[in-house]
């Protein structure tokens, strides 16, 4: 009997470890309500936490303009948000000198979602994933992967640094803070499945995923080879309809002929990289622009408008996107 109670134990608390293993798995979620029409409306910016620096006051200014005029809802950062090595810590004056005493329009002191980018995990990761930062400011919502649901529309942010191997093998005088994320394998394994069960149980009517690295991009860092054996068979696996990144410090948009996706680049928050492009094949390449800037967002359940805006506030391009007729310039 004693053995009998011992096994029940056993298979109790393996039971028991195996469900909280299953709950830590799935990604958090998190809610955005629509407008009362039944429209969402906001902003992406990239690679911007430079103190003011760079033109990122500049770029500031005009995304308060545009989110006014446009009435947005929130604000999506695709990393780097703190240059060069991200926070110290919870006390860095860095936070308030590049995000809180930056972003100060009213239409922006809305929620933003924000993911982590290389130069990010340079610095303190923890910080940045910090509630202490969300009391220091109520707008900041930064974690590794989560997800975030706004009525007809899913938002997949996916943290994607670790996929990169030169951070690992060559990085060279940086030093990374892996905390959170060793043993990389599993971390990596654990998290392409999460993603994958997430977007396979959307019922959402369009899918966006975020990240901070390239995936096509004709700029500086070009494509994330690690991201398009890993990653992008997911999204295609699982109709995903846009992946927007930052990290190169420029404006794009690529239509991938082989897919439904839109990749969107938006990594001109501040410092941009003047002539760094390279060869891209011009039936994909819509925009290429190596200037400051961000995208502006309207979706509806059958409708998204995608406009780049640049730092005079001048429309670069847009695009729109129908449910009905698939795309169209």
């Amino acid at each position: 009997m004693a053995f009998l109670s011992s096994v029940s134990v056993l298979l109790i608390s393996a039971w028991l470890w195996l469900s909280s293993e299953s709950c830590v798995a799935e990604l958090q979620r998190f809610q955005h309500p629509v407008k009362p029409k039944g429209s969402l409306s906001f902003l992406v910016v990239g690679d911007w936490g430079r103190k003011g620096q760079y033109n990122q006051s500049k770029v500031a200014f005009q995304m308060g303009l545009v989110g006014q005029k446009l009435d947005i809802g929130f604000v999506i950062s695709t990393g780097d948000n703190f240059y060069e090595d991200g926070l110290t810590g919870v006390d860095d004056p860095a936070f308030n000198q590049s995000f809180t005493a930056i972003y100060t329009a009213p239409s922006l002191k809305k929620q933003w979602y924000n993911v982590l980018g290389n130069h990010d995990y340079r610095g303190d990761v923890e910080a940045q994933l910090s509630h202490v930062l969300r009391e220091k400011d109520k707008r900041w919502l930064c974690l590794r992967s989560f997800i975030l649901k706004a009525g007809f529309a899913e938002f997949f942010f996916v943290d994607t640094t670790p996929f990169v191997d030169k951070y690992f093998t060559d990085p060279g005088d940086h030093v990374y803070d892996w905390k959170g994320v060793s043993p990389r394998e599993d971390y990596l394994s654990n998290l392409l499945k999460d993603v994958d069960a997430a977007l396979k149980k959307s019922n959402a009517k369009w899918k966006i995923v975020v990240g901070h690295h390239t995936i096509k991009s004709t700029g500086h860092h070009g494509v994330t080879k690690e991201l398009v054996k890993q990653l992008v068979p997911i999204l295609e696996a699982n109709s995903v309809d846009m992946y927007i990144n930052g990290h190169d410090h420029c404006l794009e948009h690529i239509s991938d002929k082989n897919s439904q996706i839109q990749y969107l680049t938006t990594g001109g928050g501040s410092k941009a990289w003047k002539d760094d492009v390279h060869w891209w094949d011009p039936k994909e390449l819509k925009l290429y622009y190596d200037g400051q800037g961000f995208i502006y967002m309207q979706m509806t359940q059958h409708k998204a408008h995608i406009a780049f805006y640049d730092i005079y506030g001048r429309v670069l391009h847009t695009w729109n996107i129908s449910k009905e007729l698939h795309s169209d310039a």
